[in-house]
């Protein structure tokens, strides 16, 4: 027992001095890690001042990392590479973040005096910058949709380092654009007054789910037709939305009758017997009335996804709703006590007036909604 307790007390006390080497470098700079041994030592000393582990560290951490980034940047100016100035940057970055660590660590400065590379970054910015500007311009200048995505994915890259550079911010935009597909979204038209104003709180819950969803991904972007028309727009995809068949207010009504006896013998009357008042039992009957209004609403909502280049159907798809609203209620004729509590609670209910025509119509097209939005979303994933 005493043994385990020792070997258990060892294990803990190699953890602790395990974790403790690995916060203060040490473990980095043994694998040859020495920009994150640096930070490490660093980070350390910012907490524990007289850090020994990290004050031992941090000067050969930050030795061997200066070297081997100012060999990284010699190397990259000398490669014959394609943006090789961003590596130069990240490289100068490195030693600066250093510098600046260091700098701003009051323990971490008597041990080693950090050089700035900042005059050195800032050329090597504006290198990368007009690299990746020049290439992002040409991919734009191919006018293809392939051309701006690549484009739109160098002026990101390029907006990371260098946001103020020449027009950047427009050519993210520009880019963009030419690398989306413009999809223009033709609403479902109703031609009835009576059902006018739940096609359009359809079409406006179309209408928000386009507006939070305007970029499914970065390269889909929805219109309406008023949209399109202001920006004389030439869409590469029509999703285009018709009701072929609804019906709003299918009503049904079920009346039955039926005579129930009670379970059990009941109080019925008195009769005198030998001159003595006594009770009569016997069982009791009622005539129970049952009733029940269904009411039926549904429809379907057809779409179809068309290439407006070449006139060609990418998608078709008919998605169903239904909505039944249900009233029953009863009434009797006869003795109460004949009734179950379930069946007397039941004749208790009173005849109700179904939801109106504009909102049985609503209530069939919430299925509805939610298939179109799932399968446009599954549709462009591929986008």
């Amino acid at each position: 027992m005493k043994t385990k307790s020792i070997i258990g007390l060892s294990l803990a006390f190699i953890s602790v001095i395990s974790f403790s080497c690995s916060k203060s470098g040490t473990k980095a700079l043994e694998q040859g890690d020495y920009y994150t041994a640096t930070l490490q030592a660093v980070e350390k000393l910012k907490k524990d001042v007289d850090n020994e582990k990290s004050l031992e560290v941090l000067p050969q951490a930050y030795s061997y990392a200066k070297e081997d980034l100012l060999t990284n940047i010699r190397s990259a100016r000398s490669a014959n590479q394609q943006f090789k100035y961003e590596r130069v940057l990240d490289s100068y970055s490195k030693l600066n973040k250093m510098h600046d660590l260091i700098a701003r660590c009051m323990s971490c400065r008597r041990a080693v005096s950090p050089q700035s590379f900042f005059k050195e970054a800032e050329e090597a910015r504006e290198l990368a910058a007009e690299e990746r500007y020049i290439y992002a311009s040409q991919m734009l200048d191919n006018g293809t949709m392939e051309g701006g995505r690549e484009a739109f994915e160098s002026f990101k890259t390029l907006f990371d380092f260098a946001p103020n550079y020449k027009d950047v911010r427009e050519k993210l935009d520009i880019a963009l654009d030419a690398g989306s597909y413009h999809v223009v979204v033709e609403q479902p038209e109703i031609n009835s007054k009576l059902y006018e104003l739940s096609n359009e709180y359809f079409q406006d819950r179309i209408n928000e789910f386009l507006r939070d969803n305007r970029r499914m991904n970065e390269f889909i972007r929805f219109y309406s037709p008023e949209e399109a028309s202001r920006a004389k727009l030439q869409p590469d995809h029509v999703i285009s939305l018709d009701f072929i068949d609804f019906v709003v207010g299918e009503t049904l009504i079920e009346k039955s009758e039926k005579t129930v006896t009670s379970e059990d013998s009941v109080k019925t009357g008195t009769a005198t017997i030998r001159g003595k008042n006594v009770d009569v039992y016997g069982l009791v009957n009622a005539k129970l009335s049952e009733n029940r209004k269904v009411v039926n609403s549904r429809g379907i909502l057809a779409m179809q996804i068309i290439d407006f280049q070449n006139d060609k159907v990418l998608m078709k798809k008919e998605f169903p709703g239904e909505f039944t609203w249900v009233n029953e209620w009863g009434s009797f004729n006869g003795d109460e006590r004949a009734l179950t509590e379930e069946q007397l609670d039941f004749t208790k209910r009173k005849e109700e007036l179904p939801p109106a025509p504009q909102q049985l119509f609503i209530e069939f097209c919430k299925p509805i909604y939610n298939q179109f939005t799932s399968s446009v979303k599954r549709f462009y994933d591929d986008y």
